[in-house]
């Protein structure tokens, strides 16, 4: 993907290991809220050697706005998703580190980022695009659920302190 505007924030890949530190502070400011209810979603805490691991694994989208980066997300194709039975299903392509800007939440941008990794999984033959989220974050499920995203499994993962709901939605 090439650099795209929208609404006036550019949208590129990601491309610098400089961006990892500030990439690395969103996710801590975008989850803060999820902190503060005791959800430890590893965007919470993790340090940027995760955050380098994990953009490492697909292809990570960053919202700019300026120079201030305000969003990203992270897609990873169907084979480079995994881990539980859904997951690790063929054809099954995943997102996940979706992260705005916490004063910019609710006006559209995250849905946009959601719609180029749907996108992404589209153009590689995806049967299914799947994320997981806390089960008791009912803000996320029913936000996820209004997306077309539908429940298809839990998991417990060790690095967090919650019953993951994996869920996910057809592609096309």
């Amino acid at each position: 993907m090439t650099m795209t505007m929208l609404d006036g924030l550019l949208l590129r890949p990601f491309s610098d290991a400089a961006e990892i530190a500030p990439l690395t502070a969103l996710l801590h400011r975008a989850y803060a809220r999820l902190a503060a209810m005791d959800l430890r979603f590893m965007a919470t805490h993790q340090p940027p050697e995760v955050t380098a691991r994990r953009v490492a694994e697909g292809e990570c989208l960053l919202a700019y706005d300026g120079d201030r980066l305000v969003g990203s997300i992270l897609y990873r194709p169907a084979a480079r998703t995994g881990g539980s039975p859904w997951l690790d299903g063929a054809g099954v392509a995943s997102l996940a580190q979706l992260a705005v800007e916490p004063g910019l939440q609710s006006r559209g941008l995250g849905a946009r980022l959601m719609r180029w990794a749907e996108a992404r999984a589209a153009a590689e033959g995806a049967a299914e695009i799947a994320l997981d989220t806390a089960e008791p974050a009912a803000h996320l499920v029913a936000w996820y659920a209004s997306r077309g995203y539908r429940a298809v499994e839990t998991a417990q993962w060790s690095h967090t302190n919650y019953r993951s709901v994996i869920m996910s939605r057809p592609v096309g």
